[in-house]
C-alpha cells in the first residue's frame, strides 16, 4: 500500500492545479485520472477569464470569480515558470454585445448588475466598438466594456499545470479510475483505482460530472458532490481576411480569440448524459449566434468542432469544501467557471488541507448544502 499525504481523485485542470499549490507545500501528492489528465471539460473549455454572472443563479459566484481573476497572472507566472511550458494568457477585456430595440437599457441593466458585484463594466459608445473591433455585426445597438476579463487557451494551460506539478514531484497516474473510497469509522482514509490501495491523509474529489461514478461509495458522493454532465458543443473557425482581438459575448454566444489567428465559438447547454457527441442542430447554433456578432465569417474555415461534459449541480454553483466525513474533501461542480476558477479553488483547498481554516467566505459552495449530514454514512459504507 503506497502512502501520500493528500490523493486526488480527477486530473483536470481543477485536480491539477490543487496537487501543484499542495505540493508547493511540501505535501506527498498523487493525482488519479481515469484516462489522460486534462482531456475531459478541461480541454473543451473555451477559456473566457469572467466572473461576470451569466444569470441571478451566479450571482453568489462573483466574488470568488474576482478573486480568481486577481490571482490570475500569478497563477500563469508560477505554472509557465514551473512547466517552461505557455498557457497562452491574455488580458484584452471583453465586449458585450446588445441587439434589439432595448438594446441600450438592457446594456445599462448589465452595468449597474456589473457594479454592484464590484466588477469593472463600463458603457461603450457603439462607434468606439466597431473601431475597436472593425467587424463587428450590424445588428448591434449597445456594447459593454468589461476591461479585466482575460482568456487563456484551456488546452495548453492544463498541460502546463500537469508539468508543473509533476516538477514539484506530484505523482500522476492516468487510465486508472477510482473504484473505491476507503474509510475507517468516520474517517476517509484514501480508495482504491485500479486494483491498487491508496492510503492518504485527506482526499480530494475533483472528478468534475464523474465525481460520483464509483463501483462502491457513489451513494456517499450522491450525497455531497450531486454533479451531472451538461452537454456543451464547441467549434473553431479560422478567419479570412478578419481578425479578433478581444472576446465577443452576447445572451446566444460567444467567440474567443487564439494567438494562432483561430476563433473558438461556442456554446450549448444540453443535458444529453454522458453523451459527447456533436450535432448538426448544436452547430447550427453556434454558427448563428457567432456569424450574428462577427459577419466576417461567414467564409472562414471550419477547422475543428468538439463537445465537453461540463460538471454542473443542482444550484449550478461549485461544490467545495470539507465535508461531514474526516478527511475527504470536495472540488468540483465548476460548471461553466472551471478554468477561471482554478487558482482559487487551489488556494482554498491548500487553506482547508494546511491551515484548517480559509480567509475567504465559501460556505454558499459547501458540500454539505445539499442535505442533512447523515451520520454514520461513512461507517456503514466501510462494512458493505
Amino acid at each position: 500500500m503506497k502512502t501520500f499525504d493528500v490523493a486526488i481523485m480527477g486530473g483536470g485542470v481543477i485536480g491539477a492545479s490543487i496537487a501543484l499549490e499542495l505540493a508547493g507545500e511540501k505535501l506527498r501528492v498523487v493525482v488519479f485520472d481515469r484516462q489522460q489528465p486534462g482531456h475531459e471539460a478541461s480541454w473543451a473549455a473555451a477559456g473566457m477569464l469572467s466572473p461576470a454572472p451569466d444569470s441571478p443563479r451566479d450571482f453568489p459566484l462573483a466574488p470568488l470569480g474576482a478573486e480568481s481573476l486577481r490571482l490570475y497572472p500569478h497563477f500563469v507566472a508560477k505554472v509557465e515558470s514551473e512547466s517552461g511550458k505557455s498557457a497562452a494568457y491574455a488580458r484584452e477585456g471583453t465586449l458585450e454585445v446588445f441587439s434589439g430595440v432595448d438594446g441600450e437599457a438592457d446594456r445599462d441593466d448589465r452595468v449597474r448588475q456589473c457594479r454592484q458585484l464590484g466588477l469593472s463594466a463600463e458603457p461603450l459608445d457603439l462607434t468606439a466598438a466597431r473601431k475597436w473591433e472593425t467587424a463587428l455585426g450590424h445588428r448591434a445597438r449597445a456594447v459593454l466594456w468589461l476591461p479585466d476579463e482575460g482568456t487563456v487557451e484551456p488546452r495548453a494551460l492544463t498541460s502546463a499545470v500537469i508539468a508543473a506539478a509533476q516538477h514539484r514531484e506530484v505523482e500522476i497516474r492516468e487510465d486508472c479510475a477510482v473504484t473505491e473510497l476507503i474509510f475507517e469509522r468516520n474517517r476517509c482514509t484514501g480508495f482504491v483505482a485500479g486494483g491498487e490501495t491508496i492510503s492518504a491523509g485527506h482526499v480530494v474529489v475533483a472528478a468534475g460530472c464523474f465525481s460520483g461514478q464509483l463501483t462502491r461509495g457513489s451513494d456517499l458522493l450522491g450525497r455531497l458532490a450531486p454533479t451531472r454532465p451538461v452537454r456543451g458543443q464547441m467549434l473553431a473557425l479560422r478567419p479570412r481576411g478578419v481578425s479578433l482581438r478581444r472576446v465577443l459575448r452576447s445572451e446566444r454566444g460567444y467567440l474567443v480569440p487564439r494567438r494562432d489567428g483561430r476563433m473558438v465559438a461556442g456554446s450549448t447547454s444540453e443535458e444529453a448524459g454522458f453523451e459527447k457527441s456533436v450535432t448538426p442542430e448544436g452547430v447550427r447554433k453556434i454558427l448563428d449566434a457567432a456569424l450574428e456578432l462577427f459577419p466576417g465569417l461567414a467564409d472562414a474555415e471550419l477547422v475543428e468542432t468538439w463537445s465537453g461534459l461540463r460538471p454542473g449541480t443542482p444550484d449550478d454553483l461549485p461544490i467545495l469544501g470539507p465535508t461531514d466525513v474526516e478527511g475527504l474533501l470536495i472540488a468540483t461542480g465548476h460548471y461553466r467557471n472551471g478554468i477561471l476558477l482554478a487558482p482559487v479553488t487551489a488556494q482554498l483547498t491548500r487553506d482547508w488541507i494546511v491551515d484548517g481554516r480559509t480567509r475567504l467566505d465559501a460556505t454558499a459552495f459547501s458540500p454539505l448544502r445539499f442535505s442533512t449530514p447523515k451520520l454514520g454514512a461513512a461507517s456503514r459504507l466501510a462494512g458493505a
